[in-house]
Order: structure tokens, then sequence, then C-alpha cells
């Protein structure tokens, strides 16, 4: 029963968010977007200053510090709670988004953005962007985590505010950098946030949606 359950919450999803990610890239390079005219717009505004803000900006998602950030939130999940729910969930959203990015990037195959590449160019292509998407993964999937667990309306918004802003940091660096285009930097946060709510679907509210249907049947 749990094996079927979680193929219909999990895996189901996550090869629905592949082939619809696989999709989108095929029809992106099918279409010309002019997305390139952005690219060198960013790289001709570029200065030391933003350099060096960007440099920080899209490290907070470079795959080390999200693998040992994750697994520290997981283990103080399970410190601080007692229960394994919270870090499942978390673990999850983050491996979830990076299964499909490794499953769809190199078949799509987009080549990044004609402008000078800032940072080394990783093997994968463009699209989506792994950056984004485990960065939407990590750090919202911490922020959902976390404002369960706090009543504090004012301190629920600064946690979200925290949450996203990250992402937001890393897509813009990325953009920036000229390591991908537009449309990557918005697929890679929709495949995030998609994991997201997937996980938080299957494993953080499961128990409360049976119980609530539970309810419905017996009523």
């Amino acid at each position: 029963m749990k094996v079927k359950r979680y193929a219909l919450s999990i895996v189901l999803p996550m090869i629905l968010m592949a082939a619809v990610t696989y999709g989108v890239g095929r029809a992106i390079l099918a279409w010309p977007t002019g997305e390139a005219s952005v690219s060198r717009s960013l790289a001709a505004g570029r200065t030391p200053l933003w350099n060096t803000l960007t440099d920080f900006g899209s490290s907070l998602s470079d795959t080390p510090y999200i693998v040992a950030l994750t697994a520290i939130a997981a283990i103080g999940f399970r410190l601080l709670y007692r229960r394994w729910r919270e870090s499942i969930f978390l673990v999850a959203a983050v491996w979830g988004q990076s299964l499909i990015f490794l499953a769809t990037t190199e078949a799509v195959g987009r080549h990044r953005p004609p402008v000078e590449h800032i940072d080394p160019a990783p093997p994968t292509s463009s699209f989506p962007s792994g950056h984004v998407s485990a960065a939407v993964a990590f750090y919202c999937g911490l922020a959902l985590v976390l404002t369960t667990h706090v009543r504090n309306r004012a301190l629920q918004v600064l946690i979200w505010a925290l949450g996203i802003a990250a992402p937001l940091a890393v897509a813009l660096s990325r953009l920036y950098r000229g390591m991908h285009f537009l449309s990557d930097v918005i697929w890679g946060a929709l495949l995030g946030a998609g994991c997201v709510v997937m996980a938080a679907r299957a494993i953080l509210y499961a128990r409360e949606r049976r119980r609530r249907s539970e309810l419905v049947r017996s009523a």
C-alpha cells in the first residue's frame, strides 16, 4: 500500500515534470526567443563590484553547498522535531529536482548564452538552471518547514522573505554571469517549486490529508 502511495505521489509526478521539462526545453530550441539580447545587455554592464556580489549569489546554490546544507538541515530537523518527516521532505524536494535536472538537461542540449561566462561552464546544458531549481527546492523547502512550526506572523514573513530572496539572488547571479538564458532560470524556479509541492503533499502533509479523507468517508 505504501509503495503504491509513494509511486503515485512522488515517482509519477517526477516523471511528469521530467517529460514537461524536456518538452519545454525542446520547444524553446525550436522557436527562437530573442533572449540572447538580455544576456548581452547584462554582460555589457558588468562591474567589479557586481562580479563579486554575483559570485557570492551564485555560490548560494553550488552543488557542494546544497548537498552539505541539506544534510545539516535534515539532521537538525530530526533532532529538533524528534521525527523524520521534515527531514525526508527536504531531501525528497532537493534530490527530486536534481534527478529531473540530470535526466533532462543533456537530452535538451541547449547551449549557454553567447557571452563571456564568468564561471566555469559545467558539462550539463543551459536548460534548465540546476542552480536555480536547487535553490528553490532547498531554501523554499527550508522556509516551509520552519514556518510550519512558527506561530509568529512577522517571523513567518521574515523566514519566507529570506527563503525567496536566496533563489532570486541565485537566478539573477546566473543571468549576470552569462551562465543561463532567462527562460532557463524561470523554468528552474518552476521545477524547484514543483518538487517542493510534490514532496510536501507526499510527505509533509500526507498524514493530515489521510486523516481528512478518513473523516470524510466516516461522515
